[in-house]
């Protein structure tokens, strides 16, 4: 099993704040799975790919669904949109898993589906094509822009809350009124 590097970040959530101006991150719900002197590395879990699921996607594979339920496939973000990555619970794992933060792990090989597929697999998970990207520096200059509002998250808006909530939920739960949000940052 693989660690993330800086524990402290990975296993956080970014917001993109109200101002965001990069069209594709507007309104994005990035659970930030990786973070290190190399750059970053999240899922965009506040987006879905329309009229994809995961039994498409597992019949697109040759991977009979068995138990697994459908579930939406969310877009997680321009970079490689063909890869398939699973976000899930700690209470599964394979050696090509990564830990991210104290209650999560990420996976990018099949054995994930072929678990799910057998009722074997974690109890919570989501299922993301595509990740958002960030070579070395990048995230910390666009924090510093005010693009981003980084939160802590809870399984409940990670695995229950639909897609189309998280943003909405993510501040709500951080305490944060997203319409009182200077749009500007400014120098004192």
């Amino acid at each position: 099993m693989v660690t993330d590097p800086c524990p402290e970040l990975s296993g956080l959530l970014l917001l993109a704040l109200p101002n965001m101006r990069d069209v594709e991150f507007q309104k994005a719900v990035i659970a930030l799975c990786a973070f290190n002197e190399k750059g970053a590395l999240g899922l965009n879990i506040g987006r879905i790919i329309p009229d994809v699921t995961l039994h498409s996607l597992m019949h697109q594979l040759g991977i009979q669904p068995g138990l697994v339920p459908d579930r939406p496939v969310h877009d997680g973000g321009p970079c490689e949109p063909q890869r398939g990555m699973v976000l899930h619970s700690r209470d599964w794992h394979s050696s090509d898993s990564m830990m991210v933060g104290q209650d999560w792990a990420l996976t990018c090989t099949l054995d994930v589906l072929h678990a799910l597929s057998r009722g074997e697999g974690p109890q919570h998970w989501l299922v993301a094509l595509g990740y958002a990207g960030w070579g070395a520096g990048q995230l910390d200059q666009e924090m510093k822009q005010a693009d981003w509002f980084l939160s802590k998250v809870d399984d409940q808006l990670l695995f229950s809350c639909p897609a189309e909530n998280r943003w909405q939920q993510g501040y709500q739960q951080a305490g944060v009124d997203f319409y009182r949000l200077a749009t500007k940052i400014g120098q004192a």
